[in-house]
């Protein structure tokens, strides 16, 4: 299955043996939407709440930190995803949600079969195309604790990389929060960026009707801010979130040995010992 899969792909498809399809719809707290609410209200048929929430670290301060592998493992049980099944992921949010979802399974878990649905709920929607509400229930399958992959990133990776320039970090963030120019939504959290980063805005990665560039378009996104897509490259964003939409983007373009930084702004910004840059540069 391709990672990236249009809506007139996925509409032939429903039904299919081992497929699921997941709605990976996620706000930030300020926003206040509530993704499960919505879900209920109008979903894509088959499909069920992936709840992304539930996907993190209770044990940590961190808003969005990866589970563990046994976590994992009991969460996608709990919602009958088997290894072996060809998940297709959709959001409803405004930066992509479903790319965390997709980081998560596929590149740090090593699932096989991962895909994001091109355009996701609101292209479905805009389009004509059937929904159904209500609540969905799901059994529970096996899951085998997976491996984690070292594509997930630390504090102390990314403090240390500032010493050696292992990789060049790029920040999904818009340029305001980048700069320091705007606030954090997160109270009582400084702005700026890790020094050195580089400024790639996620929503440059989308056309204006929400679907994802391709080819040439996609890969100036990336280099009209400076990017060297043959360097070793790590993500990071405000708290893992759209650092994933970036990976994706870099996946689309066939690099795949992509890093991401997962305590992002919400650990760095929060830390006072750790250093902080502003301006675009």
């Amino acid at each position: 299955m391709d990672s990236l899969i249009s809506t007139e792909q996925l509409a032939q498809q429903l039904g299919s043996a081992n497929l699921r399809i997941a709605d990976a719809t996620w706000f930030l707290p300020n926003e206040r939407r509530d993704a499960r609410q919505e879900f209920e209200a109008a979903h894509i048929p088959g499909s069920l709440f992936l709840d992304l929430a539930e996907f993190a670290n209770k044990e940590s301060d961190l808003p969005m930190m990866l589970p563990s592998p046994h976590h994992f493992a009991q969460l996608m049980a709990a919602r009958e995803i088997a290894p072996s099944d060809s998940v297709v992921l959709y959001d409803n949010s405004s930066f992509g949600s479903a790319a965390r979802a997709w980081w998560m399974m596929a590149r740090v878990f090593g699932m096989s079969n991962i895909a994001i649905l091109d355009g996701g709920f609101a292209k479905w929607a805009r389009e004509g195309r059937a929904t159904v509400g209500g609540a969905v229930s799901s059994g529970l399958v096996h899951f085998d604790e997976p491996q984690l992959n070292a594509l997930a990133w630390s504090k102390s990776q990314m403090l240390e990389n500032l010493k050696t320039q292992r990789a060049d970090v790029i920040d999904a963030r818009g340029p305001g929060r980048f700069s320091g120019a705007e606030p954090e939504p997160r109270p009582g959290m400084v702005s700026g960026h890790i020094p050195g980063a580089i400024n790639v805005p996620y929503s440059g990665l989308y056309t204006t009707e929400g679907v994802w560039k391709r080819g040439d378009a996609l890969r100036q996104a990336f280099e009209e801010h400076g990017v060297d897509l043959n360097a070793p490259l790590v993500t990071t964003c405000g708290s893992g979130m759209s650092a994933a939409v970036l990976a994706f983007g870099l996946h689309l373009l066939g690099k795949d040995d992509v890093g991401l930084y997962d305590g992002s702004w919400s650990e760095w910004g929060f830390d006072a010992s750790t250093p902080k840059a502003t301006g675009l540069s």
